[in-house]
């Protein structure tokens, strides 16, 4: 493997829309530093405070470096040989005794490249196991604008040179997007504004000139508001809406419905705001509205996308250089879908990502008899996440795929060590851009850890399919890439730095013709009565599980910061209640208790309390034991901000 001086070209495959281009520095056969890569054209070369943490994690004394079984509550070292002839006999008799439908595979989104399609195809030549639908993160927001343009498709972040005006609608870069953040230094450098709109001081809003904090779940009424101010000032794009939209009449029908004082109301938020983020949006125009992942995470997270949709609209900043509602890419799309291989099997069962647990417990015909879990900690990340570690425990036999041993670990039989992303050859596309970046092999992995790949090609020779789905890393890799490659893109090319996808559009939608059955984009017609939340009276704060700028969601290690989770509440609310900065609290919610401990924030909303996401349930930080299991009303997204809870003092 590389070492010395020479950095490794490799890109990050982490569950974060930057996909960042980066630099592996070698030192004595180890990753020492991960550094931006300067020819990268989104992140430019720089990297987020999470990288530093990827190599300490990496390197870190506690990963495990050999398969393990448990026998008697404990883990037991075994050979690979051991544990893949363990996990070949159990998938094959669960097919035999119960059908493949009795198997259960949880792909995750801890790790995010061409090859992990083949885990799934290789269980797709079982027969077809089950499987998961909707998401714990984007599936509101894809569904929700593929409802107004077609199938989602953003701007390029290269775009953002041609905004005068920036929108973060509920996005926070500086922590959860750091390829971003050159593009949005050079923006007010050269004069652009930068508009936040968040409940919470982020640490976005050192980029703000103007920051609104509308009540949580909420945004579609601001959004309906500043289109309502921008009709009756007569400044809408008449043309647009005239030539381009359906639904137009039913649109102005919900907005003359709907007073001035009522969606003021319902969204917490001032006229003289409201005045202010209209002019934005039309003298400040073009202004690119960048939609955050906070909006999937309520029941009707739809509508308030679609609202900030027809707001884009309403103003004309759809199909412009510089404007549009941007929300994600589609980062599987640049390669060969039908490698996946559902066409090997008839339908299958699918469960619920976000009601994970209850699914397990409540499947019959056949029930669970085996569960493979690959880059995924769901009793962390998942709502309900107790029920989800009872419905583990409920399961014959789990096999995990990971680093370390987090919470599923816990609740698993059979533990497979894998590979960090740069011990690995791959191929990483971006929901964020439109690149696909080189994966290079900058070291071996340590002890006995092995790529997911190498692991399932292993696992395979054990079965009867081994002839079709046994390959080389480059004989796949091609096959994956095929469509990259009829569209012209060179097979080096690939490996020695970023390429953008041929054919993507850096502004969409610019000839006005939509991927609708219309042709046309669609407004929203109705939206949900504003009354509170049923929980609110016992539970008075909305609960914001926010992503943090040192950690990416539970990719911790043991002992990374063992003890309460830090909640962060208004300063005048917290005295209120005898709590000091520092104190330690419990926070309840109708699922139960944790132990806290209050940081105290004069900026934020008295009715919203805030922590990262992510932290360990072993550790004392298992929030989402506290998250109800719900699923949002479009997507099948997980509605997290929906919960709500109180803080109570300790005595």
């Amino acid at each position: 493997m590389p070492t010395g001086a020479t950095p490794v070209v490799a890109t990050c495959t982490r569950d974060c829309p930057s996909a960042c281009g980066l630099l592996a520095h070698v030192e004595n056969g180890r990753v020492v530093k991960l550094t931006g890569n300067p020819d990268h054209p989104v992140n430019l070369g720089t990297v987020c405070r999470k990288a530093p943490a990827f190599v300490r994690r990496m390197n870190s004394p506690h990963r495990v470096l050999s398969p393990l079984r448990r026998r008697n509550g404990t883990w037991v070292a075994v050979s690979w040989k051991d544990a893949l002839d363990e996990m070949a006999d159990r998938l094959k008799d669960c097919v035999d005794r119960l059908g493949p439908e009795s198997i259960l595979y949880y792909m995750g989104f801890g790790e995010r490249t061409a090859l992990k399609i083949l885990n799934a195809r290789f269980f797709a030549h079982l027969g077809g196991v089950t499987t998961l639908r909707g998401t714990l993160c984007g599936g509101t927001g894809y569904a929700a604008q593929s409802l107004d343009y077609g199938p989602r498709v953003s701007h390029d972040p290269v775009d953002l040179a041609n905004a005068r005006t920036i929108v973060l609608w509920g996005r926070n870069p500086a922590a959860t997007q750091f390829g971003l953040m050159p593009h949005l230094r050079q923006a007010r450098e050269r004069g652009a504004k930068v508009v936040l709109i968040d409940p919470r001081n982020s640490e976005s809003a050192a980029l703000a000139d103007v920051h609104i904090r509308p009540k949580p779940g909420r945004d579609a009424f601001l959004a309906l508001a500043v289109a309502k101010y921008i009709i009756e000032q007569g400044w809408q794009d008449q043309e647009f809406l005239a030539k381009y939209t359906d639904n137009l009449e039913a649109f102005l029908d919900l907005l003359a419905r709907l007073s001035f004082e009522e969606l003021l109301a319902a969204c917490d938020v001032d006229a003289l705001a409201i005045d202010v983020l209209a002019r934005d949006y039309i003298i400040g125009r073009p202004t690119a509205t960048l939609l955050g992942w906070g909006l999937h995470r309520f029941t009707l997270g739809h509508e308030m996308i679609r609202a900030v949709d027809a707001l884009g609209a309403v103003s004309g900043n759809i199909g412009i250089p510089g404007g549009g509602v941007s929300q994600g890419f589609e980062e599987w799309g640049p390669y060969d879908q039908d490698l996946w291989g559902t066409n090997l099997h008839p339908p299958r069962r699918t469960f619920l990502m976000p009601q994970i647990g209850r699914e397990i417990l409540e499947a019959s015909d056949p029930p669970v008899g085996m569960a493979v879990i690959t880059a995924a900690n769901p009793v962390c990340m998942a709502p309900n996440s107790d029920l989800v570690a009872k419905a583990l425990d409920s399961v014959p036999f789990v096999v995990t795929m990971n680093m370390f041993l987090d919470d599923t670990a816990d609740h698993a039989d059979l533990f497979l060590p894998c590979a960090a992303f740069y011990e690995q050859r791959d191929i990483v596309a971006s929901f964020g851009h439109n690149l696909v970046g080189p994966l290079l092999r900058a070291v071996d992995p340590p002890g006995e850890c092995r790529s997911q790949f190498d692991i399932f090609m292993d696992l395979a020779t054990r079965f009867p399919f081994a002839g079709e789905y046994v390959k080389s890393e480059e004989a796949w890799l091609r096959l994956l890439l095929r469509p990259l490659l009829e569209k012209g893109v060179a097979w080096d090319d690939l490996w020695r730095g970023p390429v953008r996808i041929p054919d993507a559009p850096l502004v969409p939608w610019a000839n006005g013709r939509f991927d609708t059955p219309s042709g046309r984009f669609q407004l929203l017609t109705e939206v949900t009565a504003c009354a509170d939340c049923r929980d609110a009276a016992r539970y008075p704060y909305h609960l914001l599980t926010v992503g943090g700028a040192r950690h990416l969601c539970s990719e911790r290690e043991p002992g990374d910061g063992d003890g309460p989770a830090e909640l962060t509440m208004a300063s005048e609310v917290a005295l209120r209640l005898g709590l000091a900065d520092g104190s330690p609290a419990r926070m309840v919610s109708p699922l139960g208790s944790l132990a806290v401990t209050v940081r105290h924030d004069p900026t934020l909303r008295p009715d919203v309390v805030a922590c990262d996401r992510g932290g360990w349930q072993k550790t004392g930080q298992g929030v989402n034991r506290l998250i109800p299991d719900m699923v949002s009303e479009v997507g099948q997204g997980t509605p997290y901000y929906e919960a709500r809870v109180d803080v109570e003092a300790l005595s």
